[in-house]
């Protein structure tokens, strides 16, 4: 890796969302990736990106206790190898279905530990790391606004990490910019058997290139920071 090279990180950018980020971003940015998973099962894909830019990869698995020193000593050896991170976006989450009244310590745990517990000690190692003028971006939800009745918990994390993007702003201004978007459904399946698209103004679902240009829009516009970005297609108000 050359000196000073400029890249972009994705946290969680290995699967489904991620991975469609990855696609889009390879076209004009190195890319540094994330996975909860060893990378040795995705080496045909990796191999395929790296025909289109270069492409680093990293192990920061939530269940791991190491995972503090892990994120560490990984973006320290980033800035040993001359990479210059711009731009940094945590994807990584899960969406586990958990009606009130089932909920229990451990159920409870995982899903904070994954939506809300891992992105917050993500942006706490990637702000201070980033380059001057860079940009630190969190992926929320929708349900920020209107929480999911099966999805509580999940959606009490994302509007935790919502809570976080003001906060993290004021701390890492004026050199770095947080960034928030809450997203409606970006990566539709080839069915919408619940009609999502028709509870929208736009009539429409979203997709990963809906989200891949609010994210670049964020990561291009310096006097953006601390606010969230709403990707719904107008569903709040439908």
């Amino acid at each position: 890796m050359e000196e000073k090279e400029s890249w972009w990180i994705l946290v969680g950018g290995r699967s489904r969302l991620g991975r469609a980020l990855a696609e889009s971003f390879a076209q004009d940015r190195k890319l540094v990736l994330t996975s909860s998973k060893p990378w040795n099962e995705e080496s045909r894909w990796l191999e395929s990106l790296s025909k289109r830019t270069r492409v680093q990869t990293f192990q920061w698995n939530a269940d791991d206790p190491e995972l503090v020193p892990t994120m560490m000593a990984d973006m320290k050896s980033l800035g040993d190898a001359g990479v210059r991170l711009e731009n940094a976006v945590i994807v990584a989450g899960t969406f586990p279905e958990s009606p009130f009244g089932e909920w229990t310590p451990s159920s409870l745990e995982a899903t904070w530990r994954m939506n809300l517990s891992f992105p917050l000690l993500a942006a706490q190692t990637l702000g201070p790391g980033l380059a001057a003028g860079g940009c630190l971006q969190l992926l929320l939800d929708t349900a920020i606004h209107k929480p999911f009745a099966k999805h509580m918990p999940y959606s009490i994390a994302k509007a935790g990490l919502a809570a976080l993007i003001p906060g993290l702003a004021k701390a890492l201004a004026p050199r770095v910019r947080v960034v928030g978007h809450a997203i409606g459904t970006a990566l539709p399946n080839s069915s919408d058997p619940f009609n999502l698209a028709d509870r929208t103004l736009l009539k429409r679902l979203g997709t990963p290139e809906d989200l891949a240009r609010a994210i670049r829009y964020a990561a291009a516009s310096p006097y953006l920071t601390g606010d969230i970005l709403t990707l719904d297609g107008g569903g709040r108000w439908a």
